[in-house]
């Protein structure tokens, strides 16, 4: 009995990988059956490759936390404002065509549409508010206005009158500032901006006297309107003109001195009368 159970031991222990131990050097008995398990499989008190029971998930990481809005860029100017960088705004949205009036010096509608529209080619929120971000793309993309690019269309201040513009009532005209002061012994009336004739076709300089007012006056020489005309030397004439009204200091006349604001000159003309002074200077 006693050895056919020790030939079914060895018969298990052949099938399953065991081995039948054989007693120590000491003569003590050991198991008589030693299992060694397949690699890989899990027997108690073994822990799984890893370290843990069961595989975890690595936690949530930091880019699943909502992120805070990016702050928008600082607006430099806006609707409503006015002033010497409003101009140079306009001017050089002048210089991209994306603006056809003024400068002005004045953040009107025009000039909200015309930075929306800047903003939308480029990419950019369409806000139709000046920020520094737009502002870096329109310097990018524009040289520096000079004086008559922000002044294109008037609007620049007169320089002091000329000494003989002091007494009596006088047409002072300054070819430097471009401007016309109508003035009454030493006291200025009104002021506004002209124009004057090409390098080749110069308004003359000196001390004239008004002799011939005409209303509605069409030139015989180049067959142009020249409406409030105030004749003060030979041809050449105080009157508006529609051409400085649309294209400003873009033209130029044939030697008569322009007026734009077609308001303006009408109340000068309905002042103005034949013999009162005309000074010309620089």
């Amino acid at each position: 009995m006693g050895r056919a159970f020790t030939a079914g031991l060895a018969v298990l222990a052949a099938l399953t990988g065991c081995t039948v131990q054989a007693p120590d050097g000491e003569g003590k008995r050991r198991s008589p059956v030693h299992i060694e398990l397949p690699d890989g499989t899990p027997s108690q008190g073994r822990t799984p490759a890893g370290g843990g029971d069961t595989p975890r998930s690595a936690p949530p990481s930091g880019d699943d936390k909502p992120r805070a809005a990016p702050t928008p860029p600082h607006v430099l100017w806006s609707r409503g404002d006015t002033g010497r960088d409003v101009r140079e705004l306009q001017a050089r949205l002048r210089q991209v065509a994306w603006l056809f009036e003024g400068p002005t010096g004045t953040y009107d509608e025009a000039t909200q549409r015309a930075v929306s529209g800047f903003q939308g080619k480029r990419g950019l929120p369409r806000t139709g508010k000046a920020d520094a971000v737009t502002w870096q793309r329109l310097l990018g993309m524009t040289r520096e206005p000079g004086h008559w690019d922000l002044y294109l269309m008037g609007g620049q201040s007169a320089d002091p009158p000329d000494p003989r513009c002091r007494s009596g009532r006088v047409l002072c005209i300054d070819k430097t500032s471009r401007t016309l002061r109508w003035m009454v012994d030493g006291r200025t009336v009104s002021t506004m901006a002209v124009r004057f004739g090409s390098q080749g076709t110069p308004t003359r300089e000196g001390v004239f006297s008004v002799y011939w007012k005409s209303r509605d006056h069409v030139s015989t020489l180049y067959d142009s309107p020249m409406p409030y005309a105030m004749f003060f030397s030979g041809g050449q004439a105080v009157h508006f003109s529609a051409d400085f009204a649309a294209r400003g200091y873009a033209g130029a006349s044939h030697g008569c001195v322009n007026v734009r604001d077609e308001a303006a000159i009408a109340q000068l003309y309905a002042q103005v009368r034949n013999g009162d002074k005309v000074v010309v200077s620089w």
